[in-house]
């Protein structure tokens, strides 16, 4: 049987709610529909355990609206909230202290005018710190609003993304970090964005490095575009069109090849360049496995031996894309990956890694059958995962954890360690050595925006 789409899914449990409150009042229920109604609900945590009091915040509602929410049969809140006169309300929820963790679906009732949605209510469990005596870990404070890293074995440099609030961005910068010291050594702000007034940049995101050729490529996510920068003095080589890449998320550099692949994460897309003459080449599309949704790239994979790229989607799913010919050699699903963001791959042992902020899970992943070997859980939100080689671990920084936890390839958690302020990349030099960078609740937080080293321990 196909599987079905969250849209669907989320039908069909609003379905089933709306139906057991007209079985239970009859034609009578059948009142004045709201129309254009654009009611929603969202939590004021970004993790929630079960136990926890939890703080709803309602928007959208039509004033004076009285809100019911419901998971299954039980009422969370015994008297209805009602909406201002901007459409809001804020309350409390207690979630029960056995709930178990996953992805409730919860129908928001409105009545007065009558109108219902479902909201998903995540609920996470606390995985305790763990085996830091196992590593070596050394931190450094480096600029706001740190994004990614990637290293360089050309440069032995760490190359670090950092973009601060919301658009118009105009505090960005790329640093280039000495891996040793974690000390910065060169810096620099990307150019403004033309026939722009509001001092906006070309805020810089993802990241990837060509050694071959000496560049640092980019993302510039805000304004739908990548570039192009030097490794030795992080000078300008090229600016791309804005607009060229829709969301420009992540960026990866296939140098057996000579290819650079973007991903476009709100579109079925792959954007690829020629890394030497930094021209666009023909995009890659990717569809879905799963009917009635688009699959979204967000990070991305490399085989360096057979120039295979990977990629997944929020959707759940994980692509195999044949970089010689720029074809999709398969697209599959995940199961039990909500919100699948992050994905790395273990050459040796022909195996996905793949992370899911939804699940708060990892997936390990036969490369080749498409089969879920094991699944592991490793904190809320856990967004990007990186496998090191050399120690035969993956690392997975849960950003409403504060953690990265690593573990092995029989799914089990060998280390879980403090993250700081969420935790939002983690990359490896291929040496032993796993980067991870957390950005900060803003400028005086000061457990946000370091660069860790984490080194695992011989045996």
């Amino acid at each position: 049987m196909q599987k079905l789409s969250s849209r669907r899914l989320r039908l069909a449990a609003l379905s089933i709610a709306l139906c057991a409150a007209v079985g239970a009042v009859g034609a009578q229920g059948f009142g004045q529909p709201a129309i254009d109604f654009k009611g929603a609900v969202r939590a004021g945590s970004p993790v929630i355990k079960a136990g926890d009091t939890v703080e709803l915040n309602g928007t959208g509602f039509q004033p004076g609206q009285s809100v019911t929410l419901l998971r299954g049969e039980t009422v969370l809140n015994a008297q209805p909230y009602t909406a201002d006169a901007e459409g809001r309300f804020k309350g409390n929820v207690q979630i029960p202290a056995d709930a178990v963790t996953g992805r409730h679906p919860v129908v928001v009732r409105a009545a007065n005018p009558d109108a219902a949605v479902v909201f998903d209510l995540k609920i996470s469990k606390e995985l305790p710190l763990s085996g830091a005596e196992s590593f070596d870990v050394a931190s450094n404070k480096l600029v706001q609003g740190l994004y990614q890293s990637a290293y360089s074995a050309k440069s032995d440099a760490l190359f670090v993304t950092s973009a601060v609030g919301r658009p118009p961005v105009t505090q960005s910068e790329l640093v280039k970090v000495d891996p040793q010291t974690l000390e910065i050594v060169a810096r620099a702000t990307p150019a403004k964005v033309a026939g722009q007034t509001d001092e906006r940049v070309y805020a810089v995101y993802g990241v990837g490095v060509d050694d071959v050729n000496g560049h640092v490529w980019v993302t510039n996510t805000r304004d739908n575009t990548v570039a192009v920068y030097k490794q030795s003095d992080l000078s300008l080589v090229k600016q791309f069109e804005a607009g060229l890449v829709p969301h420009a998320r992540d960026i990866i550099v296939d140098t057996k090849d000579g290819r650079v692949y973007a991903s476009a994460a709100f579109e079925p897309t792959l954007a690829v360049f020629d890394a030497k003459t930094l021209e666009p080449l023909a995009p890659v599309e990717i569809q879905s496995s799963i009917r009635g949704e688009k699959f979204g790239p967000m990070s991305l994979a490399l085989d360096e031996t057979t120039g295979r790229v990977y990629t997944v989607s929020m959707t759940g799913e994980a692509a195999v894309i044949d970089g010689a010919n720029g074809t999709v050699e398969k697209v599959f699903a995940l199961p039990n990956a909500n919100g699948a963001s992050g994905v790395a791959f273990d050459a040796a042992n022909k195996r996905l890694y793949v992370a899911s902020q939804g699940s708060d899970n990892v997936l390990i992943v036969d490369a080749e059958a498409g089969t879920v070997l094991h699944d592991v859980y490793v904190g809320a939100g856990a967004l990007n995962v990186a496998f090191d080689a050399q120690s035969g671990l993956a690392f997975v920084p849960n950003r409403g954890a504060g953690t990265v936890t690593a573990i092995n390839g029989e799914g089990q958690v060998v280390g879980n360690l403090e993250g700081g302020t969420f935790p939002n990349h983690v990359a490896t030099d291929g040496r032993g050595h796993v980067f991870s960078v957390n950005k900060s609740r803003g400028a005086e937080d000061p457990a946000g925006d370091h660069v860790r080293r984490i080194t695992p321990k011989a045996n």
